[in-house]
């Protein structure tokens, strides 16, 4: 269970000392989703901040540290916030924990609106970048599970789902009848370990598009617009899969 009390520490982020409020929408979004731990600050739809590391199992210590940086960087204090965002999953259950504690902890201290951002929308809306958006291409997105599993969603270049979020094994006969008749990118963490078992000529593997939160911009300022929000108080993560722990080995009983 994580218990870290991000409430308090972002209190302690309260500054006079930057610049005021102008008028732009301010949204925070963190993506906390998988080993790569990102913070993004936007005004309205457009980036102006972004921190990320790929140091494992570190959330914990960087997230409020590159809240506060992009802040300071972006020259506006948390009370200028409008909405935060936090990716939901699905991926990494103490990742998504760390996330949405940290955007819950920010929400609540300054009586802002809390959005969630599918994880791998988020995927998919980095690739499409990467790929030209006025493509007919299908994107499908992967965070990697263990083994041969993963967590996947197919989109098309509009962010359209084609294929609902599912826990896939992938074999040689995955996404056959897609790739039958389309062109398919292959983006997100899950897709290298898939390279050499999809072979068909239109699979695209986009090893270069991880998550970040800079993916979540347009998504959740689309959302801002729309109103929709989650209720801080009972938004839980969106796991897919329920947590196991792995049991304690004890050698004595070897």
């Amino acid at each position: 269970m994580i218990t870290i009390n991000f409430a308090d520490r972002f209190r302690q982020l309260l500054s006079p000392n930057l610049n005021y409020y102008d008028g732009m929408d301010y949204i925070i979004n963190i993506e906390s989703a998988t080993p790569i731990c990102s913070v993004a600050l936007s005004k309205n739809n457009h980036l102006i901040s972004l921190r990320e590391s790929s140091d494992s199992n570190s959330h914990s210590e960087l997230l409020t540290e590159f809240i506060s940086e992009v802040l300071r960087e972006g020259g506006i204090r948390p009370n200028d916030l409008s909405a935060v965002a936090v990716s939901k999953g699905p991926g990494s259950y103490t990742g998504l924990r760390i996330g949405v504690s940290a955007a819950k902890g920010l929400c609540y201290s300054l009586g802002i609106p809390l959005i969630a951002v599918d994880t791998l929308m988020s995927i998919a809306n980095g690739a499409i970048k990467n790929h030209n958006s006025d493509t007919d291409f299908l994107f499908c997105s992967m965070i990697d599970a263990r083994r041969m599993e993963v967590f996947a969603a197919v989109y098309n270049s509009k962010l359209e789902v084609i294929q609902p979020v599912e826990a896939k094994i992938i074999d040689v006969n995955s996404y056959n009848e897609i790739l039958s008749d389309n062109t398919v990118v292959f983006a997100g963490n899950g897709s290298a370990k898939c390279q050499g078992v999809i072979l068909s000529d239109n699979a695209i593997f986009d090893l270069s598009s991880a998550t970040s939160a800079k993916n979540m911009i347009d998504i959740s300022f689309s959302k801002y617009l729309s109103g929709q929000f989650e209720n801080v108080a009972y938004f839980e993560p969106y796991y897919l899969k329920d947590f196991v722990a792995a049991k304690p080995v004890v050698k004595a009983l070897r």
